[in-house]
């Protein structure tokens, strides 16, 4: 347990960019691509700009195809040194355009085309010089013009260092791309390529799916689900509290993939920084006991519960009113338990396909396991915490996810991917095998 002050801390509250409003007369930029199984394909026509982040060009190339969605790539001069225009012409199926004035391509006025063509200009990764260009309404290249030709909604997935994104210019080119109807999708906040860390990393393919809401979005059509997600903070006095490292983004992420799924969604969220997922039932909590409240409160007509938050074990029995003073050498704290949420919610008579967490620092396997029978779970996701890699206050993780006869383990990789994967086993699992009724 950590026990911390609670003054607010700045960390992490620019990580994510906001939607201004709408001037009159401006794109639209509240869009939601409709995409349905068995229609015409949305059409994407794919920026790639010139930054480290656009070797995730591949992988979102490959993850719009795999949802249906007709691809067509441009690429800057600098992003030709990160990914080849060839990678991403096999992925995508089409030639890579690279060069406005290229005399076969431009004997149609083909740029004008591609601009009509498109239902949906994506720009991933966008460069700070990039951005810069736009917001001064540059058309010195192919992807520049055609963002100028089109009449299509534009999202841009900055990526670049967290200075830069952070720098008057960068937020004031921001802010009037925003005011231009262009939206803005992250950054995320975490490591970086030059080996420091703060806001300025792209969002991860499946997190850039999510939110042009290119997905079917219907094997969870008319389920309610809940996700708890972050830490819980346990009042010491008026200023500190017992805590832990959780940082909700697993959760968060989870809340995020399932969402997308169609469920309607219930996210109960100790204190945490993130931005939640568009579209969700946002319950903010603080300590154990207004977490259980928000949760039994909501869990009559629940379908799936997933337990992700870091619920702390035990409170002070009794907080101080005013603020502890340094006036003894030590200082004892009577703790008491916490109740058990998911415990509470597995032994309901009738209860919701309920998943568990379990945060471990050895033997994660015996103890996962453990967790899932004496609690009579459906399923259990547990993760290694404390280490080099993974768990808690990182962008990455590993987990071996336990059902009764089965077993996976998910390989180190972005959490957003991971809430993806882990999304799908709970579909299969709750699909095929509807929650047992306790006597």
């Amino acid at each position: 347990m950590l026990f911390r002050d609670r003054r607010p801390s700045l960390q992490g509250h620019v990580a994510f960019a906001c939607l201004s409003p709408r001037p009159a007369g401006t794109r639209a930029v509240g869009f939601s691509l409709a995409w349905h199984a068995g229609t015409v394909s949305t059409k994407v026509l794919l920026g790639v700009s010139g930054g480290i982040a656009a070797y995730k060009a591949a992988e979102l190339v490959r993850r719009l195809r795999e949802q249906g969605a007709e691809v067509r790539i441009v690429m800057t001069a600098a992003a030709q040194s990160f990914i080849t225009p060839l990678t991403l012409q096999a992925l995508s199926g089409n030639e890579v355009r690279t060069d406005l004035l290229d005399p076969g391509a431009e004997a149609g006025m083909d740029h004008i085309e591609l601009a009509r063509w498109a239902d949906l200009v994506l720009v991933a990764p966008a460069t700070a010089d990039l951005m810069a260009r736009l917001a001064a309404g540059l058309a010195d290249d192919l992807l520049t013009t055609l963002v100028l030709a089109t009449t299509a909604p534009i999202a841009l997935a900055p990526a670049m260092n967290h200075r830069m994104w952070l720098h008057p210019a960068t937020q004031e080119n921001l802010a009037r791309l925003r005011g231009r109807g262009v939206r803005i999708l992250g950054p995320a906040e975490g490591d970086q390529a030059c080996g420091e860390r703060g806001p300025g990393r792209m969002l991860e393919p499946s997190e850039i799916l999510d939110a042009i809401a290119l997905r079917s979005g219907s094997q969870l059509k008319g389920r309610r689900v809940i996700v708890t997600a972050g830490p819980t903070r346990e009042a010491l006095d008026p200023v500190r509290y017992i805590g832990n490292r959780s940082s909700g983004r697993m959760g968060y992420a989870l809340a995020r993939s399932l969402a997308a799924r169609g469920a309607d969604l219930a996210l109960v969220s100790g204190p945490s920084a993130l931005t939640p997922p568009s579209g969700v039932d946002l319950v903010r909590v603080e300590s154990a006991l207004e977490m259980e409240t928000a949760v039994m409160e909501r869990i009559a007509d629940c379908d799936i519960f997933v337990a992700a938050a870091a619920v702390a074990d035990y409170r002070p029995e009794e907080p101080a009113q005013k603020k502890i003073k340094k006036s003894h050498a030590e200082l004892s704290l009577r703790l008491v338990k916490n109740p058990d949420i998911l415990a509470q919610v597995a032994s309901l008579a009738q209860r919701p396909f309920t998943v568990g967490f379990a945060a471990e620092t050895q033997d994660l396997e015996e103890q996962a396991l453990k967790k899932l029978k004496t609690k009579g779970l459906d399923m259990i996701a547990a993760n290694l915490v404390g280490g080099d890699t993974g768990g808690f206050e990182r962008t990455e993780n590993a987990l071996l996810i336990l059902w009764p006869g089965g077993r996976r383990s998910l390989p180190l990789g972005p959490k957003s991917r991971l809430a993806d994967d882990l999304t799908d086993l709970i579909l299969e699992r709750y699909l095929a095998h509807p929650p047992s009724q306790n006597p």
